[in-house]
């Protein structure tokens, strides 16, 4: 009986062994094996992104400005290089009238091989920022303490030491408040010139040397030219004649900024911004041989 029941456990032992053996070595029974994840590097993570090319508004060939990024550069190889002027994008627009935002106001800066020069507004000041290398250096100036929202600005220089700043604001309906500075130093210090005592809307103005300079009026509806000239550097100012052919009374009624030409002057006025003569795509030459006090028609020429 004790042999029969060692023989049962004995049996009962290797069948347990043969059926483990088994188990283990069955596939479906077996424990899974952990498959690790094979890592992949991230070839976009850890790469910068690149900056976005500035796009050079080309003042000429290879000298240009962008206003990308909400600053203002400039560049004189074609941006290849491009150096920072260090004035708020927003102050170049501040005023009555503000552009597009997208281009430098017209006539509002000077952008050449010898001159940066922009016109500005900084808190109760208007201000002039400028180079004479090319950016390397800048220098500020203060051109009027007070400040007025600006709707017309220009600036210009003739030579190296003398310029001028025309410019207007404070509107109300069809009047404004105007005023011409110069320079003779370069730039470092401005005057006021004499009020030319008009309050239209100016339209236009410059000088072509240091004595004699314009400003021209009425860009509401005008039917005339109203054009005033200085011949002793903004002392006083005078209305000057313009001698319009019958043809064209009414037609050419806005002076442009008068240049010299040879031995005299000349000035070209168009037809305004309702002008429908010949699509309204014509304008008229005028020549002064007295420098700038009265003008006679030469010829029609074509507008823009």
């Amino acid at each position: 009986m004790k042999k029969n029941i060692i023989g049962i456990i004995f049996i009962i032992i290797v069948g347990l062994a043969i059926a483990t053996f088994f188990f283990e070595q069955h596939p479906e029974f077996s424990t899974p094996k952990i498959i690790q994840p094979i890592e992949v590097p991230d070839t976009q993570k850890d790469e910068p992104q690149q900056p976005i090319p500035l796009q050079p508004i080309y003042v000429d060939n290879s000298i240009g400005y962008s206003l990308q990024n909400n600053q203002l550069q400039i560049t004189y190889n074609k941006g290849k290089d491009w150096i920072v002027v260090p004035v708020d994008k927003a102050q170049l627009f501040a005023g009555e009238y503000n552009g597009n935002e997208q281009e430098l106001i017209e006539n509002s800066y000077i952008l050449t091989q010898n001159r940066a020069t922009f016109l500005f507004s900084e808190g109760d000041h208007i201000k002039l920022i400028y180079s004479l290398n090319q950016g390397e250096t800048w220098e500020h100036t203060i051109v009027r303490e007070e400040y007025l929202p600006l709707r017309f600005r220009k600036v210009d220089f003739i030579n190296e030491s003398f310029g001028y700043v025309i410019i207007s604001g404070d509107r109300t309906m069809s009047q404004e408040w105007n005023a011409a500075y110069l320079t003779h130093d370069g730039g470092k210090q401005w005057k006021e010139t004499t009020h030319s005592g008009v309050t239209r809307l100016i339209y236009d103005g410059g000088f072509v040397d240091e004595n004699t300079g314009f400003l021209s009026f009425g860009i509401l509806n005008p039917v005339e030219p109203d054009l005033l000239v200085t011949q002793d550097g903004g002392n006083s100012w005078s209305a000057a004649a313009v001698i319009i052919p019958e043809k064209y009374h009414q037609i050419f009624v806005m002076a442009e900024t008068p240049f010299k030409e040879e031995e005299r002057l000349a000035v070209y006025i168009n037809q305004g911004y309702n002008g429908d003569y010949e699509g309204g795509k014509v304008k008229g030459k005028f020549i002064s041989n007295d420098n700038g006090k009265t003008w006679e028609f030469s010829m029609e020429v074509p507008g823009e």
